[in-house]
């Protein structure tokens, strides 16, 4: 089973409710995704924090219906 991109983007708007996120299909198979995730929650946080963060909001989902994420993350200024 595997995650559309729209749930992706839902689950984590619904952790960062103030983010704006780009969720791209990166092969067109369903299974490898891109997100860029613009949040004021990542600010003063490492990057391996803000990507701890948006695995955290994914719900166990990341290597279950999820297969592979390339995520970028980034704080306002």
């Amino acid at each position: 089973m595997t995650m559309a991109g729209s749930e992706i983007e839902e689950l984590i708007k619904e952790a960062f409710p103030d983010a704006k996120v780009i969720v791209t299909d990166l092969a067109g198979d369903g299974d490898h995704f891109g997100a860029r995730v613009i949040s004021r929650t990542f600010a003063g946080k490492s990057r391996i924090q803000q990507h701890q963060m948006v695995y955290a909001a994914l719900k166990g989902k990341m290597g279950e219906e999820l297969h592979a994420l390339a995520l970028e993350t980034v704080a306002p200024e």
